[in-house]
Order: C-alpha cells, then sequence, then structure tokens
C-alpha cells in the first residue's frame, strides 16, 4: 500500500515538475519576490483544488479517461474537440520553449554564449526525434528517479549557495508586472494529466488517492520556493531566462537534463493523443509531434520572435487556463449527474469561489495575448 501510494505521488509530481520551473526565477525578478511568492501559493492551491476536482471525477466515473473524455461525458462532444485543440497548443508550446532552451544552455555549456543555439537547438531536435521514433514508453519507469534527482540537486543548492543571497534581491516588488509571472508559474504547476493514472495505481486502494493528491501537488510549491529564493537571492534581477545558466555550466546541466527529460515525456504524451483520441497511425502520430515544434522553432529563433519564457507563459495561460476552467465546469456538471461509484472523498466549493478562479484564469489568458502585442 505505501509503495503504490509513492508510485502515485511520483506520478503527479513527476509530471508537474517538468522543466517550467526553469523559467519562474526570471518572470519573479520582473514583479519582485513578494508578487511572485503570492502568484505561487495562490495558484498551487488553485491547482491542488483542481486536481482534487479531478480525482472525484475520475473516482466516480465508470470508465477512466483523460480531461478531454471527460468534458464530452459532462459536457458535450464539442467540448471535448475544443480542450484536445487546448491541450495540443499547451503541448507544441512547451516543446517549442524546450528546443529553445536547450538550444540556449548547449550553446552556452560548450561555446561559452548564445550565438550556436539554432544549430544546436537543431541538433537537440534530431536527437530526441529519433529516440521518440524508437518508442519511449520505458522512459516513465525513471520519472520518479528524474524527480528525486531535480529534487536533491535543487536542495544541495540551496545549502551551498543560502550565504550568498541578498536580501535585497528579494525586498523590492514591481506592481507594472503583477500578472507577468501567471503563465509560467501556471505552466510549471500543470500535472492533472497524471491523475486518471493515478486512478490506475491506486486500484482497491482508492482512500489513498485524496493523500496522494495533495502530497503530489505540494511538492512542487516546495521545490519552485526554495528554487527561486536561491536564484533570485544570488541574481536579482540579472537572472537568466533558464535560470539554470546564471550558476555556469555545472549546473545548466541540471537545466539540460531536465529539459531532455520533459520533452520525452511530453513527445509521448502528444503521440498518444493522436494515436488514441485522433486514431491516427504510430509513423503519422510521430511525424506530427516532432515536425510541427522544429518549423515552427526555426522561424522562432530565427527572426527572434518569442524566448523561453514566453513560448512558455503563453502556452501555461492559454492551455493550463482553459482546460482549468473545463475542469471547473465538469467538476459543477457532476453536482447534479447520478454517480457511477460512491467516490472516497468529495470537494465541495462554493460556485462563487469557482467563479473567481474563472476569472483569474480568463484575466491571465488575456495579458498573455496583450504581451504578444
Amino acid at each position: 500500500m505505501v509503495n503504490k501510494l509513492f508510485v502515485a505521488i511520483s506520478a503527479l509530481t513527476g509530471t508537474t515538475i517538468g522543466a517550467g520551473f526553469l523559467g519562474i526565477p526570471y518572470v519573479v525578478a520582473k514583479s519582485g519576490f513578494l508578487i511572485g511568492l503570492i502568484w505561487m501559493c495562490l495558484i498551487s492551491i488553485m491547482m491542488l483544488l483542481i486536481n482534487l476536482m479531478i480525482g472525484e471525477v475520475a473516482l466516480s466515473t465508470d470508465t477512466i479517461h483523460q480531461i478531454p473524455g471527460y468534458a464530452s461525458r459532462y459536457l458535450g462532444k464539442r467540448a471535448k474537440v475544443f480542450l484536445f485543440t487546448a491541450s495540443i497548443i499547451g503541448l507544441y508550446a512547451a516543446l517549442i520553449a524546450y528546443l529553445v532552451g536547450e538550444g540556449e544552455s548547449l550553446s552556452f555549456l560548450i561555446f561559452n554564449s548564445g550565438n550556436y543555439a539554432l544549430f544546436l537547438g537543431l541538433g537537440f531536435w534530431f536527437l530526441v526525434a529519433l529516440i521518440s521514433l524508437k518508442g519511449i514508453r520505458s522512459f516513465k519507469k525513471i520519472e520518479p528517479l528524474m524527480v528525486i534527482a531535480v529534487f536533491l540537486v535543487i536542495l544541495i543548492l540551496g545549502i551551498i549557495s543560502f550565504h550568498k543571497i541578498n536580501v535585497a534581491n528579494l525586498s523590492y516588488n514591481s506592481p507594472a508586472f503583477l500578472f507577468f509571472p501567471f503563465g509560467v508559474i501556471l505552466f510549471a504547476f500543470l500535472g492533472y494529466s497524471s491523475i486518471p493514472e493515478m486512478r490506475r495505481v491506486l486500484i482497491n486502494n482508492e482512500k489513498l488517492m485524496k493523500k496522494a493528491i495533495i502530497i503530489g501537488s505540494l511538492i512542487p510549491l516546495f521545490v519552485y520556493i526554495l528554487f527561486t529564493v536561491v536564484v533570485l537571492g544570488i541574481y536579482g534581477p540579472g537572472v537568466e531566462e533558464i535560470a539554470t545558466i546564471s550558476f555556469g555550466k555545472i549546473v545548466s546541466l541540471l537545466g539540460i537534463f531536465t529539459m531532455f527529460t520533459a520533452f520525452l515525456a511530453l513527445s509521448l504524451a502528444l503521440q498518444d493523443t493522436y494515436r488514441f483520441d485522433f486514431y491516427l497511425s504510430l509513423r503519422k502520430a510521430w511525424f506530427l509531434t516532432v515536425f510541427v515544434p522544429v518549423a515552427l522553432f526555426v522561424p522562432i529563433r530565427i527572426f527572434n520572435l518569442a524566448g523561453f519564457v514566453k513560448i512558455l507563459g503563453l502556452g501555461g495561460a492559454i492551455s493550463g487556463g482553459l482546460i482549468s476552467i473545463a475542469v471547473l465546469l465538469i467538476h459543477e456538471k457532476l453536482k447534479g449527474q447520478k454517480k457511477h461509484r460512491e467516490t472516497e472523498f468529495k470537494i465541495s466549493l462554493p460556485l462563487i469561489l469557482k467563479m473567481l478562479f474563472i476569472f483569474i484564469f480568463f484575466v491571465g489568458i488575456a495579458y498573455q495575448f496583450l504581451e504578444l502585442l
């Protein structure tokens, strides 16, 4: 039972802690630490509640689906198509951001400059395209180890760098950038796609679902706050978009490793979406997964249309915001539905609070669009 609980927690934490956290110090440096900390805590609480709602929906439904499947069941088929689109936008945004991030990180690591980011980004893409063609399902088995490795590196980094922190770097705030951290921080807390998998893991132990979701949702908050305090406390407004580059070549390997593993995991998720939801062949799913991001990455990089943080923020706000709104609507709809089984826990969130969450998500989405202008 304890082993199943650990696996379930690892599934949620591993999905949540991808590479989005690498952009948090940069966006928090713009707004100021206090504003960024408030956003991290607020979004963490919002996503914890949303994760619990998905857990309740999953436990009350006789068959296991991803969120678009639950949307089809409770909100209609049009909602399913809409959420498929939102999910794919988010996945492509993440893949493009990781190509940008890997190119910059590798260029810094090898040449100590960003001049070769385009070519090294293409080299990284070629490598992961070949790996994903061979199939990367076995990669999911090491996901818990990846999470533990990232956690330990950040913890050690925090301990050995604590004496270098300048409190002045954490004491300023810039209300003009109030919503600037929203998209990237939201992206960094998105892990709800793992909750249906958690239900599979906890078959016959569903009573552990609530505990697993709570623990798995809160671990990233601790990791992100520690990472942001250390990075921002040392480098302040001068922090790089990909925070690990600020620490030099050795620590930048953490960012390279994290983006590499996150890219592979998201590639698998996107291929599965095309195969199992759109019924495409393995080769067609692979082609769409690997060639669309690189086709967009090249002009973005050549013409400097957007950086790592802007792409993550856009994907996080649009995809994460729309899917989160859908979850709130699905959960509200569930109240009037006959449940197939009695759930092990229930989340009672007042409608006014759900409406407040929806308003925040809409404002975040609008802000990201305005940032593009």
